[in-house]
């Protein structure tokens, strides 16, 4: 089959090509495949997750590791008289969105649900940087009833300045979806986040578990009852930051999903059963990133058909094939794009998000189709769990520095790594180096300079090279040198599998 489509294509391609199957075929079966070892893997783990800690919003614990970052927002919420102190910055900005925060949230979870068995020393950090979003996103689900706040800051202010978050003087507005002014898309993903985490803290925090996942129930029956986007609800202040362009049903599958995993209650199941065709069970879709969930719901419910043979779940684990062929090169449906070096290359913007949450879902539906020997079927061949795992550790390994360039495009690891990260706080001076306000424009010196950060933002995975391998390290092309919260929050499960001495790399 492989050669019979190797046949049809360009001599330029068919060499790509070649080189990729045969690279996977060879890391599927060989140990010396690695250019990083247990260690390796284990101290970008740890610091993939203490990246979280620069994007803290609130008032700072003793124990904050990044020392350079201060308080912030502490104000945030008190002029609408609501306490919506805490959260995450998303990115390189001081705006508190609450779609991405959402789903951060929710990836995070999935990560130490799958692999935290493989975090060893780093999962009680892991679950810190999931409690810093589930603590916000709980008080801004429950702090007035029929709403749920979904933003502070002004995107539109914010971006005319370059402040560190512990100066933030421009206006901390707050928005909120309603009864009357619906946002089912960025409620659906918060029960998504609070359901997840439920299952993280159900041994260690039995209580808190239950109050995630009391309150998920009620945010998903809120979302569901009061169908509609948040796009359309507050447009200019999460446009084109943050538009739910794929919609809101998939966020509710995703959703209904996650308080089925979560509760084992019947009720969700038979949510799924009766609304899953509405709400995009049939489609096959190539991507999974915080706007669009159904490549990420489809490898979800496959679990309970590959481990529990749910009759019900035979079809996510079909269109889970699907996404997953569309991944493999030379299978009949390959339809993804990857660089000469080897990357996954999907958008010009912030392309490592696509990469990160790609590895993530290759390595969880692997670890599903081990749990009994399955396989996943792409025409008339498969494909074992060996191959999903040498292609997503391609995707790992090119981002920690095995690519082209030799530079690893997270922050603060190996010899070469970007200096000018699109980011304010990591590239102002320090609130503790220098007290003094920097005012709104006096800023903009920092971002324009070419000096490198004076602020190692450690663990950032930033946006990364374009589809022919090359990066402009520059502070000013936040396409390429910005990081983001969602970037990171599968990758801390992806690297967490390669950092256990148990796993056959």
């Amino acid at each position: 089959m492989v050669l019979s489509i190797l046949r049809k294509m360009d001599p330029v391609t068919k060499f790509s090509l070649t080189l990729q199957i045969l690279g996977l075929t060879l890391c599927a079966l060989s140990l010396l495949c690695s250019a990083f070892t247990f260690q390796d893997y284990s101290d970008a783990l740890g610091k993939s997750i203490l990246f979280f800690e620069g994007q803290r919003s609130g008032r700072l614990p003793p124990n904050q590791q990044l020392t350079w970052r201060g308080n912030s927002g502490l104000s945030d919420g008190s002029s609408y008289h609501v306490d919506l102190v805490g959260g995450y910055y998303d990115a390189g900005d001081n705006v508190k969105f609450g779609l991405p925060m959402a789903f951060t949230t929710t990836l995070l979870s999935w990560s130490v649900i799958e692999f935290g068995s493989s975090m060893q020393n780093h999962l009680e950090n892991a679950k810190a940087a999931i409690r810093w979003g589930t603590d916000y996103l709980l008080k801004a689900s429950t702090a007035t009833p029929g709403a749920l706040y979904v933003q502070v800051g002004d995107p539109n202010m914010d971006h005319h300045c370059w402040e560190r978050p512990e100066d933030m003087d421009t206006p901390r507005n707050v928005y909120k979806v309603s009864t009357q002014n619906p946002g089912s898309d960025v409620a659906a993903e918060t029960a998504a986040a609070l359901a997840a985490a439920s299952v993280v803290f159900k041994d260690s925090d039995p209580s808190y578990s239950t109050k995630l996942l009391k309150t998920a129930m009620k945010v998903f029956d809120f979302a569901d009852k009061y169908r509609g986007s948040y796009s359309d609800s507050l447009n200019s202040v999460v446009c084109p930051y943050y538009c739910s362009y794929s919609g809101y049903l998939d966020e509710l599958l995703w959703g209904a999903s996650w308080l089925h995993r979560a509760s084992q209650n019947s009720s969700y199941l038979a949510y799924i059963q009766s609304n899953g065709h509405i709400l995009g069970a049939d489609d096959d879709d190539y991507s999974f990133s915080w706007d669009d969930k159904r490549a990420g719901t489809k490898v979800l419910l496959s679990k309970g058909f590959l481990e529990k043979n749910t009759q019900e779940f035979q079809l996510y684990k079909a269109h889970s094939d699907n996404y997953i062929c569309s991944l493999i090169p030379g299978s009949s449906s390959f339809q993804a794009q990857y660089t000469a070096g080897g990357l996954f290359y999907k958008a010009s913007e912030s392309n490592l998000q696509y990469v990160t949450t790609t590895a993530f879902l290759l390595l969880t539906y692997a670890k599903y189709l081990s749990s009994n020997g399955g396989v996943a079927t792409c025409g008339s061949s498969t494909v074992k769990a060996e191959n999903l795992i040498a292609l997503a550790k391609k995707q790992v390994d090119y981002i920690l520095g095995d690519n082209p360039a030799k530079m690893s495009y997270m922050v603060g690891f190996g010899e070469r790594y970007p200096q000018h990260v699109h980011h304010r706080g990591s590239s102002l001076p320090s609130i503790h180096a220098h007290p003094d306000h920097i005012a709104c424009n006096d800023g903009f010196q920092y971002l324009y300079s070419r000096s490198p950060n004076p602020n190692v933002l450690t663990g950032a995975i930033l946006g990364g090279p374009d589809n022919r391998d090359n990066f402009a390290d520059d502070r000013n092309n936040y396409q390429q040198s910005e990081p983001a919260t969602y970037i990171n929050a599968p990758f801390v499960g992806a690297v967490a599998f390669f950092s256990s001495k148990t796993t056959t790399n």
